[in-house]
């Protein structure tokens, strides 16, 4: 802001000398049309005061104030003000992006093709194209953060790490980007303008919007929340949380996005991220005339002088009632005859239900909270009512364990870094027949809380179910005589670990010194072949030893 006031300045100043010439003139074309003496000379002074009329009050709108605010707009644009100078082709944009992107569970689910993180990371490809010079950080979430690059301007080494991104990347099941937020500071901390924050997500943890709100408050980032899937539960099991999104990015100041189909989203983003150029004092660059955006107003004042009267004004009041009714559901006849009367009654009764059911919801959120609603719903039985209701995720996630629905359930029981919430995901895994996802969840139970009660029994119980599916896969590897593949993975339910021996011979390996390499071309060449760094593999692993190191977020 001082910057600006430091390079403000008039590209033309001598037209400010028009408006004290003018402010005089309708001084004086005021002071004419309301002199009380200029009757004095006609009429004797003492009978014109008893025909003199008190004036009503005058309107602070009305054609004088608007001339006089019209005419000082006008010298303005004349003047034409100026506080930079017109960005150099050869200017780099300086205001930095760190991308946070949701690499957990629910971002796998295909209600947006071919899946949510998928046409994520294809519209972040669209979105760096727009923006060849900015400098790009990326940042990784799930039940953990970790940073995937630092600010780099080399957008290929961006977009080649962001097309390994997969929901399994991440060390740690969960949906906490709170866990991100130290990262981001750390990115930005030698930036010198206003950076941008773009946070591409379905969702939120549970305590994530109060954490997040709280983080905003301190921070002069530029919060932009890009929110990708259905928002319907009957498009997607996993629903794109809209309303708590669009609150976060409210609440902070920022703007939020829905994903489309076409690059409209990307384009309006692009447009909203802030572009900060360097203020070089040059003379060889002209400065920007920024007069010209005052001539809407003027001309929406300049309107005014086209009406009749004031109360034309007010008709343009009645243009959205009168849309309002256009729009109203009108009576239509339907010629086909063959519509029996029970198929009429089904329509009424379908019809009832989808108007009596909004209101009732409408007329119950009058005076309970969606959270005492949703409570209301779960006592009396109607999970999937109760899931739909709650805002609360750990809460949906209870409705949904409740309705059988332990898929849903358990990616939910991730939203919150909580001991009682790994033990509700790992009961989900194991009803849905994920024992080994179940087992590796109680282990981490009780690696950080060994007394928590049932955990152990459940692992044991859990373990033995393992163990019976191992022998008997075992069985029928010796009979069949072929190895059986071993499953990895949460997107699948593992009910056992697999054979652990193979049957079959076993081709010898060769192994080759490295003299032995480098003495013949066509080794050395099919070696180097061979060995291709994998950057999945490569940020498993990075992201593996920083949670060991560090926990789920960076110092």
């Amino acid at each position: 802001m001082m910057e600006v006031l430091t390079h403000f300045h008039f590209l033309r100043p001598e037209w400010l000398l028009m408006a004290p010439a003018l402010l005089l003139f309708e001084r004086f074309l005021r002071a004419a049309q309301t002199d009380p003496n200029q009757f004095s000379g006609i009429i004797d002074s003492a009978l014109l005061e008893h025909l003199r009329v008190q004036k009503p009050p005058i309107a602070r709108l009305n054609p004088n104030s608007v001339l006089v605010v019209l005419m000082l707009l006008l010298t303005l644009v004349m003047a034409g003000p100026s506080w930079q100078q017109q960005p150099s082709p050869l200017a780099e944009d300086t205001a930095p992006l760190v991308i946070v992107i949701d690499v957990s569970e629910s971002m796998a689910t295909t209600d947006i093709a071919p899946s949510r993180l998928l046409r994520g990371i294809q519209k972040i490809r669209d979105l760096l194209k727009r923006v060849p010079d900015k400098r790009i950080g990326v940042i990784a979430y799930a039940g953990s953060a970790h940073t995937v690059l630092p600010l780099t301007s080399d957008h290929e080494i961006t977009e080649s790490f962001l097309a390994v991104m997969t929901p399994g990347i991440a060390p740690r099941a969960g949906k906490f980007p709170e866990y991100a937020l130290p990262g981001i500071d750390r990115l930005l901390a030698q930036s010198y303008y206003r950076s941008s924050v773009l946070m591409v997500t379905d969702g939120l943890g549970a305590r994530s919007p109060e954490l997040l709100k709280s983080w905003c408050r301190d921070r002069d980032y530029q919060l932009i929340v890009y929110g990708f899937g259905d928002p319907s539960l009957s498009q997607s099991t996993v629903p794109l949380e809209r309303e708590a999104l669009m609150n976060l990015a409210s609440s902070c100041n920022g703007k939020y996005y829905d994903a489309t189909i076409d690059p409209g989203d990307v384009d309006a983003i692009a447009g909203a991220l802030t572009d900060a150029f360097k203020i070089v004092d040059d003379e060889a660059l002209p400065w920007r005339d920024n007069g010209y955006p005052l001539v809407f107003p003027m001309l929406a004042l300049a309107l005014l002088w086209f009406r009749r009267g004031w109360t034309r004004l007010w008709i343009w009041l009645l243009v959205p009632c009168l849309v309002t009714f256009s729009n109203l559901p009108l009576a239509q006849t339907h010629s086909d005859g063959a519509i029996t009367a029970t198929s009429t009654q089904n329509q009424l009764a379908s019809s009832s239900r989808d108007i009596s059911e909004p209101a009732l919801d409408g007329f119950v959120a009058l005076w309970l909270t969606p959270e005492q609603y949703g409570r209301v719903l779960l006592q009396l039985g109607y999970y999937k009512k109760a899931a739909q209701i709650f805002d609360n995720p750990i809460w949906r996630a209870t409705a949904r364990y409740y309705h059988q629905d332990f898929e849903q359930a358990a990616s939910l029981f991730t939203r919150q870094d909580s001991d009682l919430a790994v033990f509700n995901e790992a009961n989900a895994r194991a009803h849905r027949r994920d024992y080994v996802g179940a087992r590796t969840r109680y282990d981490l139970l009780l690696h950080r809380n060994p007394e928590f009660p049932g955990a152990r029994a459940n692992r044991e119980f859990i373990h033995q179910i393992i163990e019976a599916s191992n022998r008997l896969s075992e069985s029928q590897t010796e009979e069949a005589g072929v190895g059986s593949e071993t499953l990895d993975g949460d997107n699948d339910p593992q009910i056992g670990e697999g054979a652990e021996t193979l049957a079959g011979e076993i081709e010898p390996r060769t192994q080759y010194s490295a003299e032995e390499i480098f003495a013949s071309p066509e080794t050395a060449a099919l070696w180097m072949k061979n060995v291709q760094p994998d950057p999945a593999n490569f940020l498993r692993s990075k992201f593996n030893s920083q949670l060991q190191e560090r926990g789920v977020s960076e110092p």
